[in-house]
């Protein structure tokens, strides 16, 4: 079965979630990714202990999930051979994918304006933690700073009067990975009707602003941020607790139309067609939100989670569960639609991780490869190229290139 990116060859020089977790995507819609990483390898092989979980070379999962599906070489670009190594791997490539900083790439001579005078028809992808202009467009930047904290994540989204949130790590990046890609997708399309390449950037902290229109537009009309879930605008769009200490989300958008409905369903038929709270806009002109959501919260605390979640699905009106990921385990909704695949990893465990969340019919569920070690691919990734072996060999004896080195060797 053919792949939708088939044909397609992709350096990837990255490190961390964001800008790896591009090329994992691209690799399981069908592109060939070879991962070139320095002597001392990719700093992500150890994230596991950061995550709170093992690592090792047949079981790392803090790896994987920004590096299934790619092969693995190592070039020492500080080194004449590895450089032209790296430049020889570039030829045929159709895109290449970094988060190396600006300045460190002209220090490598890999940069947008020398790899365009070398290779014009190549697709140069880059992640960012700022833009390329401004005072931070040098500085290093991280899902927690650039985007979760000065993107305004962290800021807007916390329950008014408390600290912010804790997500879980990279929950921005992966958003930023998915923007990125589909750029790539676009510059794909232009370079097989152009022959031409294109210089693409994704910013970190221009990702998290377009992820919160609605609060940065409404914003200046004087819609204040952050919020409290006891005085939202709309009280049927929140969360509330149940008896069994649980919470859940509701939301039911059409407030005047479905007030009655919800009324009844949660046990206070007194207030069907009560005139003080069943129109939106006179609760929201007379303040009544924080009294109405605590006639709610008062109703759904009388009844356990699954009470309010099969009522509600029985009468059509939206309400889930605050999941947590050992509930998505089991999750059908999960499972049957491979949003969470078990692979069996050479540790001989099954372990849980997600798929990415773009679907071709044409393909059916994408194949998810395991990591390999570090330079596990130098060779025969270097001999595809028209490399001998009696070239490869003085590349390895020099050090501009390294085979496999396993988590925990020391660096040649």
């Amino acid at each position: 079965m053919s792949k939708t990116l088939d044909g397609v060859r992709i350096v990837d020089m990255t490190t961390f979630l964001a800008a790896p977790t591009v090329t994992r995507v691209l690799g399981e819609w069908g592109a060939d990714v070879i991962k070139v990483e320095p002597p001392k390898g990719d700093a992500e092989r150890t994230q596991g202990a950061v995550f709170n979980m093992h690592y090792s070379d047949d079981e790392n999962l803090g790896f994987d999930i920004s590096n299934l599906n790619k092969r693995f070489v190592t070039l020492n670009l500080k080194k004449d051979d590895g450089r032209q190594a790296f430049y020889d791997l570039l030829k045929d490539a159709n895109v290449f994918v970094t988060n190396v900083r600006t300045k460190s790439l002209e220090h490598l001579g890999i940069d947008y304006e020398t790899l365009k005078q070398k290779f014009p028809k190549l697709i140069f992808a880059q992640v960012l933690g700022y833009g390329e202009h401004g005072p931070q467009k040098d500085a290093a930047g991280f899902d927690a700073t650039s985007y979760m904290a000065r993107g305004g994540v962290l800021g807007t989204t916390l329950e008014a009067g408390q600290s912010p949130m804790n997500p879980a790590n990279g929950y921005g990046d992966f958003q930023v990975s998915m923007c990125l890609a589909a750029g790539i997708c676009g510059a794909l399309l232009k370079q097989a009707r152009e022959g031409k390449g294109d210089k693409l950037t994704v910013s970190l902290h221009h990702a998290a602003i377009f992820m919160q229109n609605v609060a940065m537009v409404s914003a200046q009309y004087g819609n204040e941020y952050p919020k409290s879930r006891l005085n939202v605008a709309n009280p049927f769009n929140d969360c509330f607790k149940t008896s069994d200490d649980r919470w859940f989300v509701m939301c039911v958008p059409v407030f005047n139309r479905d007030y009655n409905k919800v009324m009844t369903l949660i046990g206070r038929k007194d207030l069907v067609d009560n005139k003080r709270y069943n129109n939106i806009d006179h609760i929201n002109a007379e303040n009544l939100n924080k009294e109405f959501i605590g006639i709610l919260d008062e109703q759904f605390k009388k009844q356990p989670l699954q009470h309010w979640v099969d009522i509600f699905k029985e009468n059509d009106l939206p309400l889930e569960a605050c999941y947590v990921p050992t509930e998505i385990y089991k999750d059908d909704e999960a499972l049957d639609n491979d949003e969470l695949r078990k692979i069996k990893f050479p540790s001989g465990n099954d372990r849980m991780i997600p798929t990415n969340p773009v679907r071709f019919a044409s393909m059916g569920n994408p194949d998810l490869k395991v990591s390999r070690p570090q330079g596990a691919d130098t060779k025969s990734v270097l001999s595809e190229i028209g490399y001998s072996d009696e070239k490869i060999n003085q590349l390895l004896d020099d050090g501009a290139a390294a085979t496999t080195r396993h988590i925990g060797d020391p660096v040649k």
